[in-house]
């Protein structure tokens, strides 16, 4: 199948502001894209591109005084295969898990280990380990929490997020990994496309969204809590130890969201079609930071 994705995103600066950009599809997923414009920006400024200690594609510009806008179409190609399952899949022994995996059972600025631990063992320890018990996180997180794009607040944590029983798909993510960190079990936060592509029409339509992988069995799998059933159409852009590694935009000075849309659903015939422009997330300018 093919999906056609995109943003354009518009800030308003008072003076010249460096900004950082992870926005750039994964390298994991960019033989996938059959077109694309560049990142177009307006005015047109300079960009360079670096990749951070994740592996992440990061965009450096410096946003003018006044107005700016960022502007990016492409159709890529998906197997449509929904997330993978194995529920046979076990958990890995601390002694035995790679170097690059032992950073992802450490606390993060938003998954507070410690705060959540005893919660966790309580919860879970008497659980059957592996899979089962990576489902039974996502099943209380799930059910924990209710989702609303009104309930976006940068500085949540998962521990706040737990208390307060509200978040967007970013809290349901932190809440999810923090929690399967607590059990031993490496977990990291992923941020990229992820369309209504496959299930029913929701009130609540998705674009943009955060959700986790988990490290079992020598392999990473992705898990979602906020949907909590497998889904077809991820395009991940950026993977960290939380959200504080993968912001969408990053100011380095004060800014203003002003437009903030993004598309991302199944293209019907001719790859040049003209984009569908969709929903103004514009109320979750906060999360971009």
């Amino acid at each position: 199948m093919l999906i056609r994705l995109g943003y354009e995103i518009a800030i308003e600066c008072t003076e010249a502001t460096p900004v950082i950009s992870l926005l750039d599809i994964h390298k994991d997923r960019q033989a996938d894209i059959k077109r694309q414009t560049r990142v177009l920006t307006s005015p047109s400024v300079p960009a360079t591109v670096y990749h951070d200690l994740h592996g992440n594609a990061c965009r450096r510009f410096t946003a003018p005084a006044g107005g700016f806008r960022i502007l990016y179409d492409a159709v890529i190609e998906d197997s449509g295969e929904t997330d993978a399952v194995n529920t046979l899949a076990r958990e890995v022994p601390v002694a035995d898990l790679p170097d690059e995996v032992l950073g992802y059972l450490l606390g993060s600025r938003y998954c507070e280990t410690d705060h959540l631990s005893g919660l966790a063992w309580q919860l879970f320890g008497h659980l059957p380990s592996g899979w089962a018990r990576v489902q039974a996180i996502v099943d209380y997180v799930h059910n924990r929490l209710s989702f609303g794009y009104g309930y976006a607040r940068p500085t949540r944590t998962a521990a706040q997020a737990h208390e307060e029983r509200v978040g967007v798909c970013r809290d349901f993510a932190h809440l999810a990994i923090t929690l399967c960190r607590c059990m031993n079990i490496p977990a990291r936060y992923v941020n990229g496309y992820l369309g209504d592509i496959a299930v029913p029409v929701d009130p609540a339509p998705m674009d943009f969204s955060a959700w986790m992988e988990v490290f079992l069995d020598g392999k990473w799998y992705t898990f979602d809590a906020r949907h909590n059933t497998p889904r077809v159409g991820r395009v991940v852009i950026a993977r960290g130890r939380d959200a504080t590694d993968v912001p969408l935009l990053h100011s380095f000075g004060p800014h203003r969201l002003s437009l903030f849309k993004v598309w991302t659903y199944e293209q019907e015939g001719n790859l040049f079609n003209p984009p569908y422009h969709g929903i103004d997330r514009t109320v979750s300018a906060q999360m971009l930071a």
